[in-house]
């Protein structure tokens, strides 16, 4: 026991040094925020700059098919970050509120008592360190690190011109300074590439915005209203959406994930020079991800993959370079990496570990996922079927994600789909019951589904009392 701490202390000090085999490694987990899983070079985006991410991708391992089960909250990153540190679907914490909470925010945030991310590693010898944004986050469990920091301001650093510099300089300075001889873990939860996007001209300079691909999805409107067409995130840009609106606002976007990118290299750059990163697991991800103009909308108020995936690269001591299309949650990265480090796993989560697909033993983890977002949208998958269903206005879409990966192509009204239709509703219910969901997929008075235009939408949109 004492090599192994000579071990863990001489790792975790500015001098570079020969880890022991047995010592667990860091823990270091980069999550973005609104960062869509296609927006990283190495993985095929013709048009992001984003050379450290593609390091990482290349020494790493890719989750191809990472999601966020989605939201009880249209501001999707507070859901999605309690159950990425909590391990458990939303739905779990719906009647939870801590002393003092109104009870129109129960069920926003996780319990901090419950089994969690932070509670874990600390049982399992590690110093906990996390530093993030202020708003829409865990506030609960990330109150369970033992160095708990957020921005001072999300929106000041947001419009920095540096998006991730502040938490980087820290974490940098941090693992500097310190000294406490256990390994530790580090959860910079960056509060970027949310809007607003602003970075600097370095950044935008190294792109060409009328080069900008238009997503191959993009619409000027959504072609019926799926309950979230006005919602704050919507009211971004006018309708109907143009491509030269859509084009400004990817071109802030892209300019703004390299901004992350360059910051979050400074970080990788830093372990490698306090001999640190051959003994780091190093992992990326985001809350969800965001349409910035995909089916005609801008936000991640929706079911569609632009919006629910996330990217998902692990990397460093005994992760195997390579990518997998297996499901998995978001909420499984916690259970996997207690998995991966030899912690205790924790018990009555939803989250499984998906560690044997990461070691070549398994191509599949989940045969099928559950997607919902508040009282209005509901999803299954599978690994080649999406079927989205809008109880409220009785719509039902149907994806083939082989032929079809950007979801364009609506085959539920295809009469040789219906059984396959049918089946999907009848899973979709049963993952509804195991999950303690219980939003009816039919409505008894169900709205029409007719086009909405631009000048209902700006009149939807206005303040109340200006109509």
């Amino acid at each position: 026991m004492s090599r192994l701490i000579l071990a863990l202390a001489t790792t975790l000090t500015a001098t570079p040094a020969h880890v022991a085999d047995t010592a667990r490694p860091n823990v270091v987990f980069l999550l973005a925020d609104d960062m869509r899983a296609d927006t990283i070079a190495a993985l095929g985006n013709p048009v992001a700059r984003t050379p450290n991410l593609d390091s990482l991708v290349r020494r790493g391992f890719v989750m191809t098919n990472a999601y966020c089960f989605g939201g009880n909250s249209s501001a999707v990153c507070t859901p999605s970050r309690n159950m990425l540190l909590s391990g458990n679907a939303y739905l779990r914490w719906k009647d939870f509120g801590p002393p003092g909470m109104p009870d129109a925010y129960k069920g926003l945030l996780a319990p901090g008592d419950r089994p969690n991310f932070p509670l874990s590693l600390k049982d399992a010898a590690y110093l906990t360190y996390h530093h993030g944004k202020r708003s829409n986050t865990a506030l609960l469990i990330q109150a369970r690190f033992e160095i708990n920091k957020y921005l001072k301001d999300d929106d000041a650093e947001r419009r920095s011109g540096e998006p991730g510099k502040a938490i980087v300089d820290e974490a940098i300075a941090f693992l500097k300074a310190n000294r406490d001889p256990r390994p530790v873990f580090m959860y910079l939860a960056f509060a970027n590439p949310h809007d607003p996007r602003v970075a600097a001209p370095k950044y935008l300079d190294q792109y060409e915005p009328d080069q900008i691909p238009l997503p191959k999805d993009f619409l000027p409107i959504h072609p019926f209203d799926n309950g979230e067409l006005v919602v704050r995130d919507e009211q971004l840009l006018p309708w109907p959406r143009t491509g030269s609106d859509v084009r400004r606002t990817l071109h802030e976007y892209y300019a703004t994930v390299t901004a992350l990118d360059f910051h979050i290299g400074r970080l990788i750059q830093a372990l490698q020079d306090l001999g640190q990163l051959d003994h780091t697991l190093v992992i990326f991800s985001a809350d969800q991800g965001i349409a910035v103009g995909s089916h005609g909308l801008l936000g991640k108020q929706n079911l569609y993959d632009h919006s629910m995936k996330a990217p998902l690269v692990f990397a460093g001591p005994g992760i195997p370079q390579g990518r997998s299309d297996a499901l998995v949650y978001l909420f499984d990265i916690y259970p996997t990496v207690c998995d991966l480090i030899g912690a205790k796993l924790p018990e009555g989560i939803d989250g499984t570990s998906f560690r044997p697909v990461l070691d070549g033993r398994a191509t599949t983890a989940r045969s099928e996922l559950l997607l919902a977002y508040l009282g209005k949208q509901r999803a299954i998958r599978d690994a080649r079927w999406k079927l989205i269903r809008y109880p409220a206005v009785d719509v039902t879409q149907l994806f083939d994600l082989h032929s079809d990966p950007d979801e364009i192509r609506n085959l539920a009204d295809d009469p040789a789909q219906r059984d396959r239709v049918a089946d999907l509703l009848r899973r979709l219910a049963r993952l509804q019951k195991h999950y303690g969901d219980d939003l009816a997929l039919t409505a008894s008075n169900p709205r029409p589904a007719t086009p909405v235009t631009p000048e209902q939408l700006r009149l939807l949109a206005k303040p109340a009392g200006t109509r």
